[in-house]
């Protein structure tokens, strides 16, 4: 440890999504960090800054998870150390002088930087904050991490838990104790890893070859993900929450078994292989849904198809046995691939 022990809360092992987390981050460190997320929330009415600053420290300190970074320990493997202390990257600006459109544009242009600007995973605390004001009574928080920190169940319960520190002048004193992240690590060493290994081998077998429909191109760099949106009707939502609760099914299921069918006829296949990402958080673990750090896992799904097969019958199987599977997801998706092989590798989710 290059840090006296002192300055050191504790050390402790990653998860499964961390693990291929910062595989990536050394795979290419000169082009986007497509981990890195980013947020923005508008505050308005009479904002007292250093009382948001203070907040947002008073916040570090309670949640050992914000404050970790990753650090080599010999060769590839790596810990998760949690500082005791740590210091905001807290950054103010101020457009209240110019236009609207200007503004906004001043806005997305600070905000891109901040995102431009790669987490060095070994300086805690890997995320940072600019709040910029727009008027008097106008201000946006722009939040900047990395995906190893949080996940997206996380962001809500530490923005009201940011609203109600800044209720109570800065302090968290009035909160209820915080379950600390480092049960959850502990959980996760609790577990039956043969039993989990033997489920996945089991759940696996037989599929032979990857799920693949992207063209091969072994150069590729990781770029900025784009996005499409699509909107369906109410009625055909009403109609699919209609079939899924008429069979016993969840919406989840419904989705999954007609995203198997496109992909059949995408990958010429007929037994597919796709990703799904779970939330992770174990239901017997107390306190679980107001920890904040990073839980969820992306795990392979299997449809097998048979063309005699009524849908009804596929989808009951796909739900039968992803339930099965729920004891085991705590596995990494590393793992799995190193245990199942090319069944488990996939291009979509």
């Amino acid at each position: 440890m290059t840090r006296p022990r002192s300055l050191v809360e504790d050390v402790w092992p990653l998860s499964p999504l961390q693990e291929g987390m910062l595989f990536h981050a050394s795979f290419d460190d000169q082009g986007p960090d497509v981990y890195t997320v980013q947020s923005a929330v508008d505050v308005n009415g009479p904002l007292d800054t250093d009382r948001l600053r203070t907040s947002w420290q008073a916040l570090l300190a309670r949640h050992a998870a914000l404050r970790a970074c990753f650090r080599p320990v010999t060769g590839a493997h790596m810990v998760q150390v949690i500082p005791r202390e740590v210091v905001l990257p807290w950054h103010e600006a101020d457009v209240s002088g110019l236009a609207e459109p200007e503004a906004l544009a001043e806005i997305d242009r600070l905000a891109a930087r901040q995102r431009a600007e790669r987490f060095d995973l070994t300086v805690p605390p890997l995320l940072r904050l600019l709040l910029v004001k727009l008027g008097e009574n106008r201000h946006r928080l722009v939040m900047t991490l990395h995906h190893i920190l949080l996940d997206g169940w996380s962001m809500p319960v530490l923005l009201g838990e940011l609203s109600a520190t800044y209720a109570a002048g800065g302090t968290t004193s009035a909160l209820k104790r915080v379950a600390p992240y480092g049960e959850y690590v502990a959980w996760l060493g609790r577990q039956d890893k043969e039993a989990a290994s033997a489920a996945w081998r089991a759940e696996l077998s037989g599929v032979d070859g990857s799920t693949l429909v992207a063209p091969a191109d072994p150069g590729r760099t990781p770029v900025l993900p784009e996005q499409v949106h699509a909107t369906i009707s109410a009625e055909l939502a009403d109609s699919l929450s209609e079939l899924a609760r008429g069979r016993g099914l969840t919406l989840n299921t419904v989705v999954q078994g007609a995203w198997a069918l496109v992909l059949a006829r995408l990958a010429g296949r007929t037994d597919v292989v796709f990703g799904a990402t779970v939330a992770g958080r174990p239901a017997e673990l107390p306190g679980v849904e107001s920890m904040v750090g990073l839980f969820i896992n992306t795990l392979p799904v299997r449809v097998p198809l048979d063309g005699g097969q009524p849908v009804a019958e596929m989808l009951a199987r796909l739900q039968e046995r992803q339930s099965a599977l729920i004891p085991h997801q705590h596995v990494g998706l590393a793992e799995v691939q190193k245990l199942a092989g090319a069944a488990a590798v996939f291009e979509s989710a």
